[in-house]
């Protein structure tokens, strides 16, 4: 089990850092979906492998940072209401 999480670990590091390296070479940008898609995965994984391995500080680290990713895509869907206009 211990291997299985690391590599499961690895993956949602990867994808959180996939996007970081994207973003700082302007390849992608900060509100572009697939930025932010890869946030929110990588985020999650990596809350879950928090939970199961009991890191408080880790767990609230990623679950936030997987709710901010998660907002902005929402706000950024067609479906969402358009704010711009009041």
């Amino acid at each position: 089990m211990t291997v299985v999480l690391q590599i499961v670990s690895l993956v949602g590091a990867g994808l959180i850092l996939v996007a970081f390296v994207a973003l700082q070479q302007r390849r992608w940008s900060s509100a572009g979906a697939a930025y932010l898609w890869c946030n929110l995965v990588g985020a999650l994984v990596l809350t879950a492998v928090a939970v199961v391995d009991r890191r408080a500080g880790f767990i609230v680290l990623e679950g936030v940072w997987a709710a901010v990713s998660l907002v902005s895509i929402v706000r950024g869907s067609p479906m969402a209401p358009d704010r711009s206009t009041p």
